[in-house]
């Protein structure tokens, strides 16, 4: 997957490259500093003092010693001072500058820590976005697909997910059938109206719904003519809607952030079967309306159900025409659901 949000310690991932979230001086520090540091032993510390120092938003490479990364890239984050003195802009510069550091070492996976959320005192939320708009934006330009961990290590400091997305929450309870406990009551109520109104004569006194008419057996075709007049399959109407609109395969499966050795098999399979994420994820990237999200998650053998928080989140995006996967990815995040094209570890 390009873009993973993991909850780990950083020390702990096995990555091509780890990055560090350094001061100027490089010197072993607190957090995430003070601990990569520590696992990987006093050779990095002797490594950093003889590179001396670096600049807000720049990044330095090093050898990962002790570490299970074979590399560590420095870089420092902006103190946050409110957001008007041009935080984000270094911020994005750390995360394009070590990108670009561990790509050219040849780095295929590339572990970050959200940078400048510590004791720099960046909004958490901010830095999650910022983070994962800067790695979606260099991932885009790539030919190759590199793939990047975005590793935090609890969730609890991002318990302010529902100020982030207050318009999420309140779609969630207007829609989310769980939420509401009269539900089936209100359900089993409306039909019994229904069929109140409208009794049947041979069985009066009797509540149910008319069965929907079929037609008799003799009538139907034969079944090697009904299996000659399939409908299109998933994959032939993700290939379609690339077609119609005018994009190339790499735009749609970066965009869907799905690893290019996943839509090979897509395209190169017309019965496909995907897992619902990878659809969702398609159907994001192909910016389609939420009746042709419908009809092709039915393709995969899926709907969209007002019953699963998942669904709901990612129907509320649909419904409000915003199509950035990694941008309903930080809601489903916030909100313990699993994400378009990745996962949480």
């Amino acid at each position: 997957m390009p873009i993973q949000i993991v909850r780990n310690d950083i020390t702990h991932i096995c990555a091509d490259a780890i990055v560090n979230a350094a001061n100027s001086r490089l010197l072993p520090g607190g957090g995430v500093c003070g601990a990569i540091h520590k696992a990987a032993g006093p050779a990095l510390a002797e490594e950093c003092a003889g590179i001396g120092f670096c600049a807000p938003g720049d990044a330095k490479i090093t050898k990962g010693y002790a570490l299970p990364a074979k590399y560590v890239i420095h870089t420092v984050g902006p103190v946050w001072h409110g957001g008007n003195q041009g935080e984000e802009a270094v911020l994005t510069a750390c995360y394009r500058n070590s990108l670009t550091l561990a790509v050219s070492h040849g780095a295929k996976r590339i572990a970050f820590p959200l940078i400048s959320a510590g004791i720099f005192g960046y909004p958490q939320g901010l830095a999650l976005k910022a983070a994962v708009n800067a790695i979606s934006a260099f991932l885009l330009e790539q030919e190759e697909d590199p793939e990047v961990l975005l590793v935090l290590f609890g969730k609890e400091s991002f318990a302010a997910g529902e100020k982030l997305f207050p318009g999420v929450k309140q779609y969630i309870d207007d829609h989310y059938a769980d939420l509401h406990r009269d539900t089936r009551n209100r359900f089993f109520a409306e039909a019994d109206a229904i069929c109140d109104a409208a009794p049947m004569p041979q069985a009066r006194g009797k509540k149910y719904l008319s069965p929907i008419p079929q037609p008799p057996m003799e009538c139907c075709a034969p079944l090697d003519e009904v299996l000659e007049q399939l409908d299109e399959s998933f994959s032939q109407m993700v290939l379609r809607k690339i077609a119609e609109k005018g994009m190339k395969n790499a735009d749609c499966y970066k965009k869907a952030n799905l690893d290019k050795k996943l839509f090979s098999k897509i395209k190169g399979d017309i019965h496909y079967k995907p897992k619902k994420p990878t659809a969702l994820a398609l159907a994001v990237a192909l910016e389609l309306s939420l009746p042709e999200t419908r009809e092709l998650l039915q393709k995969a053998g899926f709907a969209l159900s007002r019953s699963e928080k998942f669904d709901v989140i990612v129907e509320y995006f649909i419904t409000r025409g915003i199509y950035n996967v990694f941008e309903i990815n930080e809601a489903l995040f916030f909100y313990d659901q699993p994400l378009l094209g990745g996962v949480i570890a």
